[in-house]
């Protein structure tokens, strides 16, 4: 059992046991509670820090844990049905209702880990296994004891980052500089900031077909209109692309041209430039998610489009939380002209600043011969788990594994389904079989073409999970007579 869950059954157990114990009353020892339940202080602690949290004790440092004082609790009901009036009621701008949709549903799914033993295909995020813990506690300890390091940092974010994410993004031509890289809180918020920034509420925002469901969700929060663009497995279709901005007087186009979330597919050469040209051409922005290019398999890969941009057409987007941890919650926003000014008043306004303690151990992490070793070994590793993935693929659901299109890089497959598949039933079955997958409906900004499911491979212990999980999705298949065909 993992320890988060044991240090819960430690807390419901000694929630029903408060009873026994007076107001103020000491209750045993962490000691004595290590030795009766046989787990670890720190289990312990944790199991004591949720009953503190919830009012029940009091925990004193050196001194112990005492049952709190019963405290007067209103219960008379209280009548909220009004919120749900409130919270509905559409914004009216010049007598037409704003479409502003606030749902979460498809992000909140992507980031709650599954039931304890299940099989995490549905992860966004490197393993526990693969993220460089180590390096990052070397990191965050020398980046405490910095001079400075509790100071106030500069609104853009420290000087020395932001030329690190200079050089990265625009190479060692210089292409990018320091005053046109904006420090951001992680590559989502580096998205949310861009929409805002950059389309009014009401508006269209073009986006790929299918597409990240994160960028959909912001999207909407902020009241723009997704509106889909079809793409083929050279990426976004630029004849339609170019129809779409024409029809719609969109002014952002949003895109992933590597190993793009879900499809895995690469940005063709021939339609990099024409992108940024059709965008230019019409007075649009382009937003470049480029959140996997540290993810990559091997091989050379093309730079940004930010890199080649004559016009200041794009605005670039970049993390290092797919290559770390979830936790290290720092990217960048690149832009030139103008709009670098609209992006960070927009983010002063939502967070005044990144937490410079953050700054300064992501500075001390991309700084040490321990980065370009990590970013090698999950090189090896994501390669590793994609090989395994479609060989167990190949070998357990034949069918399906003819369409699914091996990436050069990112962390996930796209699988299409047999048609009528029920994904989303498909995707409980398998969840009561202790196996986690997304279901490819939320990845489409209007209605999908054709059942599909997500299958990641990042947060996963090895190869052997990988090769039981798809045997799992095989045994549901069969069993259930969901996909016929699979």
């Amino acid at each position: 059992m993992k320890r988060s869950s044991r240090s819960g059954s430690i807390a419901a157990t000694l929630r029903q046991e408060l009873e026994r114990y007076s107001p103020g009353e000491q209750l045993p020892s962490s000691r004595a509670l290590v030795e009766r339940f046989a787990v670890s202080p720190v289990t312990v602690s944790r199991a004591l820090g949720a009953l503190a949290a919830e009012g029940l004790v009091i925990t004193r440092p050196g001194a112990g844990a005492y049952r709190a004082q019963h405290s007067v609790i209103d219960t008379r009901a209280i009548d909220t049905s009004w919120q749900q009036i409130a919270l509905t009621a559409e914004d009216q701008q010049h007598g037409e209702p704003a479409p502003r949709i606030v749902d979460a549903s498809s992000v909140f799914a992507s980031l709650v880990p599954p039931p304890p033993g299940a099989i995490a295909f549905n992860g966004g995020y490197l393993h526990s296994s693969l993220q460089p813990q180590q390096a990052l506690g070397a990191a965050f300890a020398r980046a405490a004891r910095r001079p400075g390091a509790w100071d106030r940092p500069p609104l853009e974010g420290l000087t020395a980052l932001r030329s690190w994410f200079a050089r990265e993004v625009g190479g060692p031509g210089g292409g990018v500089i320091p005053s046109q890289v904006l420090i951001t809180g992680g590559g989502q918020a580096a998205l949310t900031t861009a929409l805002q920034a950059l389309a009014p509420p009401g508006s269209p925002v073009l986006v790929e077909s299918p597409t990240y469901p994160g960028v959909l969700a912001a999207a909407r929060a902020a009241g723009l209109r997704p509106v889909p663009v079809p793409m083929d497995g050279d990426g976004v279709r630029v004849d339609l692309l170019e129809d779409a901005l024409a029809a719609t007087g969109a002014r952002v186009f949003y895109c992933q041209p590597l190993f793009h979330n879900p499809t895995g597919a690469v940005l063709a050469p021939d339609r990099r430039r024409r992108i940024t040209e059709l965008a230019h051409t019409a007075g649009a922005f382009v937003i470049e998610d480029d959140f996997a290019r540290h993810l990559g398999h091997g091989g050379r890969l093309p730079p940004p489009l930010v890199a080649d941009d004559a016009y200041g057409t794009v605005v670039h987007v970049t993390s290092l939380t797919k290559p770390a941890s979830p936790n290290l919650r720092v990217g960048a926003l690149v832009a030139r002209g103008p709009v670098m000014e609209r992006l960070r008043a927009i983010q002063l306004v939502d967070s005044f600043f990144v937490p410079r303690p953050l700054q300064e151990a992501a500075l001390e992490l991309v700084g040490t011969p321990a980065w370009p070793r990590h970013l090698r070994t999950i090189s090896s590793a994501l390669q590793e788990r994609r090989e395994a993935m479609l060989a167990a693929l190949h070998h357990h659901l034949p069918s399906v594994a003819a369409t699914v299109r091996a990436p050069a890089g990112g962390y996930h497959l796209w699988l299409r389904l047999p048609d009528g598949t029920d994904e989303a039933a498909l995707a409980a079955a398998l969840l009561r079989a202790d196996v986690a997958v997304s279901p490819g409906r939320p990845y489409f900004a209007a209605e999908a073409p054709a059942p599909y499911i997500r299958l990641s491979f990042a947060d996963i212990a090895g190869t052997e999970e990988i090769a039981e999980g798809i045997h799992r999705i095989a045994a549901v298949c069969a069993d259930s007579g969901m996909a016929t065909g699979i």
